[in-house]
């Protein structure tokens, strides 16, 4: 995992939650949620390769 993965992962955040308070604020609390849980299934995406790097990589390791 490298510095580009977390700053990609903050970018993400910070851009949900601004996009959330500004919906949640001009009264549109169903899109303010929408966005939420797309930002969160966007990182939870981007998780699951880095998931799926660190296993090939614990595989090299041990040689399974």
């Amino acid at each position: 995992m490298d510095i580009s993965f977390l700053l990609k992962t903050i970018g993400v955040g910070v851009i949900v939650a601004v996009s959330g308070y500004l919906l949640q604020k001009s009264g549109r609390d169903e899109q303010a949620i929408l966005v939420t849980v797309v930002g969160a299934v966007a990182v939870l995406l981007m998780l699951v390769s880095q998931i799926g790097s660190l296993l090939d990589e614990v595989r090299k390791v041990f040689g399974l």
